[in-house]
């Protein structure tokens, strides 16, 4: 079955070879791209969608997410905006809410959040893991994320929990923990920064996890300067996430890298950091990804269009590169850019996931910031409602009674 999706204002389409085409269509068939081109070329399909003048752009790619969590954090958050500091530490009530979780509660709020992305244009995500900090916990905790994504991510490096030595955790990360998350996790993480996990505590926790087959990923430099950067290159890791605090050294040695600088503006919002230096890392080469950071904590938000709009309006990227980065960038973080079934771009071959606008272009997610513009989804070729593409109907004014 193929579908012919016509009236498409403006389609960035994010390859080097066709890039933006106006008055635009695209043929799907099954779950792939079959055909993109100008609307006048456009060959016979099936079924014929008319977007009448509508913008269309790939789904967003959100590379980094805690999605499955219990509990509340917004008394935190209070104190935050009220000048406490944000530490680490925080995590271990999350911690002790998601371990008292029933797996029916976890499944019922990381549903709710992940139908919630998919209906605003999220139709890649990642999990971590890292809310259980036990073997059994954690194991758990990655088989069900494993129910909602391919790219699961071992994070049981989030923090030592409370009371237990260090190094005996890592030696529990890098051991029982490992094989019990493995059947289900494509990734492994670490915390690489203070209140968290030391440099060489990371390396190991790295050095295990990428010896039975798991692809890499860092949190670090989010908190102050630190070795995070300089971990991930060493491991040839997929992303190096948050990056507020870069030195020049890091910049270079991300740029002469094939690692993903992964932003985090919501978080950067939330936790009164400074914006990590998306304009620096761009201009030096560097490949830059934006994600939610989707967590109870510090980033409560699955919406992909407030951090393109976010990084816009106060880090100096243009609506394009902001864009490219939430979709094709945070492809590149995932390592899933190339090959069949390709995501984070539209052309020929590539997986058919992608949103239409209720707007001519995409320079309106920054212009119009804050409302819900995506109103049609595809994710592997099935339309997914939006709640844009429902019917509003308005009380009649006083003047009409």
């Amino acid at each position: 079955m193929t579908e012919l999706i016509v009236g498409i204002s403006e389609l960035t389409t994010n390859s080097a070879e066709l890039g933006t085409i106006r008055d635009a269509a695209v043929i799907i068939e099954g779950d792939e791209i079959a055909w993109v081109g100008s609307r006048q070329n456009a060959p016979a399909a099936d079924t014929r969608t008319d977007l009448d003048g509508r913008a269309v752009l790939p789904g967003w790619v959100d590379s980094h997410t805690h999605l499955l969590f219990a509990g509340d954090r917004s008394d935190e958050f209070t104190r935050r905006m009220a000048g406490e500091d944000y530490e680490a530490g925080g995590i271990a009530s999350t911690v002790a809410a998601t371990s008292a979780a029933t797996d029916a509660e976890l499944r019922k709020r990381a549903y709710a959040a992940r139908a919630e992305a998919l209906a605003s244009g999220t139709t890649s995500i990642e999990i971590k893991t890292g809310y259980a900090l036990d073997v059994a916990g954690e194991a758990r905790l990655a088989r069900l994320a494993r129910e909602l994504t391919d790219d699961v991510t071992f994070l049981g490096a989030h923090v030592v929990p409370p009371g237990v030595n260090a190094d005996s955790y890592v030696a529990t990360v890098i051991g029982p923990m490992l094989d019990a998350v493995l059947p289900h996790a494509r990734w492994i993480d670490v915390f690489c920064e203070r209140g968290a996990f030391d440099e060489d505590q990371s390396r190991a926790i790295l050095h295990a996890g990428s010896a039975v087959g798991l692809g890499v990923r860092v949190h670090g430099n989010q908190l102050g300067h630190g070795a995070g950067v300089a971990l991930a290159v060493e491991f040839d890791a997929a992303s190096v996430d948050h990056c507020n605090y870069l030195s020049n050294s890091d910049i270079d040695a991300l740029a002469s890298s094939q690692t993903v600088a992964t932003l985090l503006p919501a978080c950067d919002l939330s936790t009164r950091q400074p914006f990590a230096p998306a304009r620096q890392l761009l201009d030096a080469g560097v490949t830059i990804a934006l994600a939610s950071n989707c967590n109870p904590g510090t980033s409560y938000t699955t919406s992909m269009s407030y951090c393109v709009s976010t990084a816009v309006l106060q880090m100096g990227l243009t609506i394009q590169e902001a864009v490219l980065a939430a979709t094709l960038g945070g492809a590149k973080a995932l390592r899933r850019d190339s090959g069949h079934g390709r995501i984070g771009l539209i052309e020929p071959g590539s997986r058919a996931d992608l949103q239409a606008l209720d707007a001519p272009s995409i320079t309106h997610l920054a212009y119009r910031p804050g409302m819900l513009l995506t109103r049609n989804v595809w994710h592997a070729g099935q339309t997914i409602d939006s709640p844009n593409t429902k019917t509003i109907h308005l009380l009649p004014s006083k003047d009409e009674t």
